[in-house]
This record gives C-alpha cells, sequence and structure tokens, in this order.
C-alpha cells in the first residue's frame, strides 16, 4: 500500500528534539529557530514530517547526537566491553595454546608467534580506545577509516 503514512513515535520525535536541540547548542540555530522547530517536532503526527525539520543542519543533524553527553558515555561503556572481550580472548586462546605446547613436548616456544601478533592487536585496540576512536569517524571494529584527520581533506575533496 504506498502512499500511506506511517505516525511517527514518542522516541523518534524525541530524537528529532535532541537534534534541534544540538543545533542550537552548536550555534547553527538561533532560540527562536529552534523554539519554533522544536514545537514543529512535537507536534508531528507522521514520519516524514520530522526529516525537513533538520535537513539544513550538517547530516541531517545526526552530527549533534554523537556530540551528547549520553553519547559519548554509551561509546565509553561499548568500548571498555569491547576491550575487556578483545583480552578475555588473548587470554583463553594463550591458555589453549600453552596447553598445546605442552602436550606437544616441543623444544620450541611456539605459542610465542601467535601470541606476539595477538597481544600486538590487543594493545592496538587499547591504543586506539584511549586516543578516542569514535564511530562517527568511520573507525569501528570492522576496520579502520580516515579517522578524526581525515575531515579537512574531506573538505576539499581529496582522500576519496
Amino acid at each position: 500500500m504506498a502512499g500511506e503514512r506511517v505516525r511517527a513515535s514518542d522516541s523518534e520525535r524525541e530524537q528529532y528534539a535532541n537534534m534541534v536541540r544540538a543545533g542550537m547548542t552548536e550555534g547553527r540555530l538561533t532560540l527562536e529557530e529552534g523554539e519554533e522547530r522544536l514545537s514543529g517536532v512535537y507536534a508531528a503526527k507522521f514520519r516524514d514530517e520530522l526529516p525537513p525539520l533538520t535537513a539544513d543542519l550538517p547530516e541531517g543533524g545526526r552530527r549533534g547526537l554523537y556530540e551528547t553527553p549520553e553519547a559519548k558515555e554509551q561509546f565509553a561503556r561499548d568500548s571498555r566491553r569491547h576491550l575487556w572481550g578483545h583480552t578475555g580472548f588473548v587470554a583463553v586462546l594463550a591458555t589453549v595454546l600453552t596447553v598445546l605446547w605442552v602436550l606437544s613436548g616441543a623444544h620450541f616456544f611456539w605459542p610465542a608467534i601467535p601470541l606476539f601478533f595477538m597481544v600486538i592487536g590487543l594493545a592496538r585496540h587499547a591504543r586506539w580506545r584511549a586516543y578516542g576512536g569514535h564511530p562517527r569517524w568511520g573507525r569501528g571494529h570492522h576496520g579502520w577509516g580516515r579517522g578524526p584527520w581525515g575531515a579537512a581533506s574531506d573538505r576539499q575533496g581529496w582522500g576519496r
């Protein structure tokens, strides 16, 4: 049934309200513009009424959501959890490899080779977390992005 409009939920309206508030905090919207848009957000009945209220903000207003204290705290919690999971994985695998080495009776401690690379990976993960890896930069656990230093080159059209 094409053409049917979907009603907006309270959480969707609240998300757009947070985007408008972030735009006001960043100085992109005046107080009057922000109040007008906030009343439009809370008066919206359908989803398609919400995006035009933040369309002229950077990334449709979504960038401001990453800068909120709640988002930063959530990222810190997730980052700690992933680092502890990575550490646990390395510890379990180190134990298994060491047990296999003992059972094999080999003279050379061959688990040192894979353990070396696993510890290097763990150190890089810890360093990435300590220096503020952020999902907005595209440096998630599944690949390396340009990082925060790529922003200037992106504005000039380089690095694409």
